[in-house]
């Protein structure tokens, strides 16, 4: 059994994910991630996990403000999954759509449920926005414009 004070000298190792990422308000988006450190290509930016549901609870959350932060799977709706929306927790849910994106999210279906990471497909400065690319943009209505 490990003492709190060599637990908490593993615990200082641990790079502080908190520091690489911030959210600002963005002129006409809301919200927007920002990076706070420099992402190359292929890195990982954020690892989440999600809560899945089915078009019965989609329906009820679609009447709510949650709609705007859920992502929708078509990887698992052509296989026939049930689940047809996830709400994925953490800063992932806070990039904002682009045309042009400099990342990308990767689904990752593990024993203890599905996990989204959050991957660079650009490289990635300081201070830069961190975007990926809505894949249910159709799903919104009208009135939200996606700049």
């Amino acid at each position: 059994m490990r003492s709190n004070k060599t637990a908490n000298r593993i615990a200082d190792i641990v790079v502080d994910c908190r520091k690489a990422l911030y959210v600002k308000n963005v002129p006409r988006k809301g919200r927007g991630l920002f990076a706070n450190i420099i992402f190359n290509v292929g890195d990982v930016i954020e690892r989440a996990p999600t809560w899945g549901f089915d078009e019965l609870e989609a329906s009820l959350l679609d009447r709510t403000g949650l709609f705007q932060y859920y992502f929708v799977r078509h990887d698992r709706q052509h296989k026939g999954d049930h689940l047809i929306g996830y709400v994925v927790f953490g800063l992932v849910s806070i990039a904002n759509h682009s045309a042009k994106p400099n990342a990308q999210i990767i689904w990752h279906d593990e024993d203890c449920g599905a996990w989204v990471s959050l991957v660079a497909i650009e490289d990635i400065n300081i201070d830069e926005e961190i975007t990926h690319c809505y894949t249910n943009i159709s799903s919104y209505p009208n009135n939200i414009v996606f700049v």
